[in-house]
């Protein structure tokens, strides 16, 4: 798969709102070409948006740099999936992953892995998604979209402020 079959595909999901970060938007250049998914149906500001996945395309430098996101052609998709799906896909609650972190190879393609920044806060994520992973990547992100569709119905969309 490529950046923009993982955005055809979310964006094809019900309320989703896809926002690429950009020098003519005013984003910050270390987001340049990352991509953010949000379910917002409501057109709510931009500052009480919270995203269920995104793609990131470069490493951001003294922050998340683990899985080398600067060699070419490589895009990370990173997916909020919830405790209970985090622990059924890599066996392991998120809270358990800081004693495991250092045993991931962050680099690796087409695997998916807990998030090297966020897997604690239940993110897992797919470097260059393919044969091995699109199909489950594709689930995971309609679990994620439902996920933040129900906190939407719930009025947990906004992020506090």
């Amino acid at each position: 798969m490529t950046e923009n079959d993982v955005i055809e595909f979310v964006t094809g999901l019900p309320g989703v709102v896809a926002f690429t970060a950009g020098e003519d938007n005013g984003a910050p250049r270390a987001a340049w070409g990352d991509t953010f998914f949000y379910y917002d149906p409501d057109d709510l500001p931009s500052n009480r948006q919270m995203p269920f996945a995104t793609i990131v395309v470069t490493d951001y430098e003294g922050f998340d740099t683990a899985s080398d996101l600067n060699r070419p052609g490589v895009f990370r998709v990173n997916i909020g999936v919830g405790r209970a799906v985090f622990e059924e896909v890599l066996g392991y609650p998120p809270a358990a992953h800081a004693g495991r972190h250092e045993a991931v190879d962050y680099r690796a393609l087409d695997r998916i892995l807990p998030h090297p920044v966020y897997a604690a806060q239940s993110w897992i994520c797919v470097l260059n998604p393919g044969d091995a992973t699109a199909d489950r990547m594709r689930t995971l992100l309609t679990g994620a979209h439902a996920r933040a569709a129900a906190r939407h119905r719930k009025g947990e969309h906004t992020t506090r402020t």
